[in-house]
């Protein structure tokens, strides 16, 4: 993949073996890899057969790395599938200015909208991951990366559907945000991913295997762990996942307003740099004026 920032670290295969032998001499000489992945603020490269390396791209992503060694180790216990397992926290070297780990390898295959073989069966896997996230009760969680009130997301939104006239129906993604912000807000804030994208879902024979990727994570808006009743599974699963979480009308809103409004910023920024998180974003966009419309009179055809 090519560099999708402009101040994005060079990394590169000989990077990575340089760092892991330098800090991790018992897995020096393990092969290094490249892992295909659309993710934006961290790299994956995979070590060896049973190890990954994890690496900030840009210098918003350094927190992920130390809040990720930390948290998970807790989280894992308390969740009904695999999470990323730590194993070694590097440091800057080697011209790489930022921290960096070493996980466990987990198998799986990324999910991918529109090939979601069994809806219904991982709707409910979802919803058992989040009912477990939900409840969780730990102390000194972090605030969640998305989790505050959603007039936050506000400007950039706004500024994203601008940017988007002529290649979506601005006027409907407008009438579908100004919806999502005009709902109540969340009674009470919970533990979220913040982050349940297709690409940090693996699945094993059609079921969730495990959820990676925790940097956004803490407590916020529950509505939050509902995108992917947009961002991935068809139309025809979404009330097995709300009725699994038990999710009422204005938490159903918000849920699907933050879907939109994270597509939506996603679309510009990534539309020729990270061909994967685009093509999710026009899904997300299309899936969410299709379902807005069928529900709001003012846009019934």
């Amino acid at each position: 993949m090519g560099r999708m920032h402009a101040d994005e670290a060079h990394l590169d295969d000989e990077l990575v073996l340089r760092l892991v032998a330098g800090q991790f001499p018992q897995w020096a000489g393990l092969g290094v890899s490249e892992i295909p992945s659309s993710g934006t603020v961290n790299a994956m490269y995979r070590l060896g057969d049973s190890l990954t390396v994890r690496l900030p791209r840009v210098a918003g992503g350094v927190s992920d790395i130390e809040k990720e060694f930390d948290w998970l180790p807790r989280l894992a216990p308390l969740l009904p599938v695999r999470i990323p397992t730590p194993v070694g926290l590097g440091k800057p070297a080697e011209g790489y200015p930022w921290p960096w780990s070493v996980q466990e390898w987990i198998e799986g295959s990324i999910a991918i909208a529109g090939a979601v073989q069994e809806p219904d069966e991982l709707a409910e896997d979802l919803a058992a991951f989040v009912r477990a996230f939900r409840a969780i009760e730990l102390p000194g969680a972090p605030a969640a990366y998305r989790g505050g009130p959603l007039e936050l997301e506000d400007k950039e939104t706004r500024a994203a559907i601008g940017q988007l006239e002529g290649w979506i129906d601005t006027r409907m993604a407008l009438a579908a945000w100004e919806s999502a912000l005009a709902a109540a807000p969340a009674a009470v804030p919970c533990w979220v991913h913040g982050d349940l994208m297709p690409s940090n879902l693996l699945l094993a024979d059609g079921r969730l295997a495990a959820v990676i990727d925790f940097a956004t994570a803490g407590v916020g808006d529950p509505a939050c762990d509902l995108i992917p009743a947009w961002n991935l599974l068809p139309a025809d699963a979404r009330p097995a996942y709300r009725a699994a979480l038990d999710v009422d009308d204005d938490d159903w809103n918000r849920g699907r307003g933050r879907a939109l409004s994270m597509a939506l910023i996603q679309l510009p920024y990534y539309r020729e740099t990270n061909k994967g998180i685009a093509a999710n974003a026009q899904h997300v966009i299309d899936e969410v004026l299709a379902d807005f419309g069928g529900l709001s009179p003012e846009y019934c055809v």
